[in-house]
């Protein structure tokens, strides 16, 4: 069973079951930067961590799984593992997915796991967001000034930060919260959350109304922890609106990566799940309250559907490394709106994992498993969502 640790303990002592070891929960990708940026990241972690035992896993499409993390710590002698999802906000994969991978090893084997709580609306994670977005906007004024042009006051700017997307409204609502909390600190003219998937707005119908609000300059920031097929497409999709909108000067910011207030916040995640202070936040969350408009998906119960395609490393080979949508005619991978994929199972408190729950997970899912039975996605004919972009 994964808990929460009731008391603190010092990191690097054993604990009453034994030695300590880290495990870091990412999802997977067929992106090989994505999956290469993941394990430079843990890397960094485990350095952060030492000599604590520290190794990762990902729940499909890239290898080693989850299992074979907790199996290499074992190895290593460790008797108790601290599991942190490498997740930005906790929907689907957070609260269900990972938590039945490690709840079906740790009764196999008598491992204990304990779970920390994703990445979350955290201050050190909106300092690394503000970071990437300020290198963005320093290189704008930079070629501004060199073009002999005066840099575009930030008043007259528009920030567009595009989240990953979920059928879990509250992981939606904390994108959003992301954004004010960055076109606050700024001073940004206006702000709006568009997503790369699921719900709505999408990116490029999104970025077609906000043209409409005269700003001559737009940020469009992917607020995604590494690389992969839905940072591309969010790319190309901004590119397209601004092949249309010659007026209007589009700055692509960073996705987040190893900036350091992200490494800081995966340790501070470590350390909480230490002492104890993994405060589960379930006010808003889905599965547990009866959330407008989504009262169907209380008690659901708990489980994972990646079995299949857990450590799937066959992918495209027409990339080297990041997808550039080559395997479409027009060079730009296929709409966002076929890709009916939602991912946000159901899920049971009976577990106590301890984490906040409101999730849109950092890396991408680019496989349709129509096969897999979710609660229908209430707002799935929204115009501006993915069913708009069906053929």
């Amino acid at each position: 069973m994964v808990v929460a640790l009731a008391s603190s303990s010092a990191l690097l002592s054993p604990g009453p079951d034994g030695p300590i070891g880290v495990l870091i929960c990412g999802h997977g990708s067929r992106n090989r930067l994505a999956v290469s940026e993941f394990a430079e990241l843990a890397a960094l972690v485990a350095r952060r961590l030492a000599p604590l035992p520290v190794e990762h896993g990902y729940l499909e499409f890239a290898r080693p799984i989850l299992r074979d993390g907790l199996e290499r710590l074992q190895q290593q002698g460790v008797k108790h593992v601290l599991a942190v999802p490498a997740m930005l906000f906790a929907a689907g994969h957070a609260k269900n997915d990972i938590p039945s991978v490690l709840n079906t090893f740790a009764a196999e084997t008598g491992l204990r796991v304990d779970y920390g709580r994703e990445l979350g609306v955290d201050l050190k994670m909106i300092q690394a967001a503000g970071a990437r977005v300020r290198e963005a906007l320093d290189q704008a004024d930079a070629d501004d000034r060199e073009a002999g042009r005066e840099p575009t006051p930030l008043h007259e700017t528009l920030l567009v930060v595009v989240g990953r997307g979920s059928s879990d409204p509250d992981a939606n609502s904390n994108v959003a919260k992301v954004t004010r909390m960055l076109v606050e600190g700024f001073g940004f003219g206006w702000g709006e959350t568009v997503y790369s998937g699921v719900t709505f707005p999408l990116v490029e119908p999104g970025l077609r109304h906000v043209v409409r609000l005269g700003f001559k300059r737009i940020v469009v920031f992917p607020y995604f922890l590494f690389s992969g097929v839905l940072v591309s497409r969010i790319r190309q999709h901004t590119e397209r609106v601004a092949a249309d909108h010659g007026d209007v000067r589009f700055i692509q910011a960073s996705y987040l990566g190893d900036q350091e207030q992200v490494i800081e916040t995966f340790v501070e995640r470590v350390h909480e799940v230490v002492a104890g202070e993994t405060a589960m936040n379930c006010s808003l969350c889905k599965y547990r309250a009866q959330v407008l408009g989504f009262e169907r998906e209380v008690g659901a119960p708990q489980h994972s559907h990646h079995h299949h395609v857990e450590g799937l490393t066959d992918g495209c080979d027409l990339c080297e490394r990041e997808c550039t949508g080559a395997c479409q005619p027009d060079g730009v991978p296929i709409p966002l709106g076929n890709h009916q994929h939602t991912h946000s199972h159901g899920h049971s408190h009976e577990h106590e994992h301890g984490h906040d729950h409101d999730q849109a997970h950092g890396q991408d899912h680019d496989q349709d498993h129509g096969h897999h039975h979710h609660t229908p996605y209430p707002h799935a004919d929204h115009p501006l969502g993915p069913s708009s972009l069906r053929p």
